[in-house]
């Protein structure tokens, strides 16, 4: 008999199937928007985190799309990808978080030298308002997401190289869209991380400032390491859960 080895499927795999096939009956159209993250933790009666993960393996299917400030909305899809299996479309993320890292790295960390030797007062100017931010909304994970993105946008655009800063948008916004709820669950949803990560944006820009290209180069190598580490030892642990 062709009998399949039968495996214990995570939580969130449940709420993504769940969902798809809400999808797949019609229930759910394209266009149509989903409950907040909030409402969907309460309807299936299980943590946010939960809720985020279903959410980034549907979207790694090409079935949900995130809109900044709007919501969670169906998309229009190849029927085939409803017979993509949700662990496959996890693994397309890790490997997506993977190539984005990797790109990140070898961009910002040339970025940050660059940075150091051309920045202007208003360019420091910038950086510490987004730093800021970041300081200021510890409890409050998105507005601190964003606040970080923006301080590394604003490095790029401190280098006063228009091809460079064209660049790393590009790269920066498809890193936003892939990984966005990952790095919602494993790097702000923990204080110390936070704390960490507030920590090595202040070295980063204290480089800066003093136009020490040496210094700059550790620091933003330091962070986009720490980052990589955390993102992965997550990645591990859902693997293992």
């Amino acid at each position: 008999m062709g009998i399949k080895i039968v495996q214990r499927k995570k939580i969130y795999e449940e709420v993504a199937e769940q969902l798809m096939a809400l999808i797949k009956s019609g229930e759910l159209l394209p266009g149509d928007r989903l409950d907040s993250v909030e409402e969907l933790s309460r309807q299936f009666d299980v943590g946010r985190s939960t809720i985020r993960e279903a959410l980034t393996a549907l979207r790694a299917m090409g079935l949900i799309e995130m809109k900044q400030g709007e919501g969670t909305f169906v998309k229009n899809f190849d029927g085939r990808t409803l017979g993509i299996p949700l662990a496959s479309a996890l693994l397309m993320t890790k490997k997506d978080i993977a190539e984005l890292l990797e790109v990140r790295r070898v961009l910002e960390v040339g970025m940050v030298k660059s940075a150091a030797e051309n920045r202007t007062m208003e360019d420091l100017a910038a950086l510490k308002g987004h730093l800021q931010e970041m300081y200021d909304h510890t409890d409050q994970p998105k507005i601190a997401e964003q606040a970080d993105l923006a301080f590394h946008y604003a490095i790029a655009k401190a280098t006063h190289n228009e091809m460079l800063q064209s660049l790393f948008k590009t790269v920066n916004d498809v890193m936003s869209e892939v990984i966005h709820d990952t790095r919602l669950i494993c790097l702000y949803d923990e204080q110390a991380t936070f704390e960490t990560l507030n920590a090595q944006h202040l070295h980063i820009f204290n480089a800066i400032e003093s136009q020490n290209i040496d210094q700059a180069n550790e620091a933003m190598t330091t962070h986009l390491q720490f980052v990589e580490d955390v993102l992965n030892s997550y990645v591990a642990e859902q693997k293992e859960g």
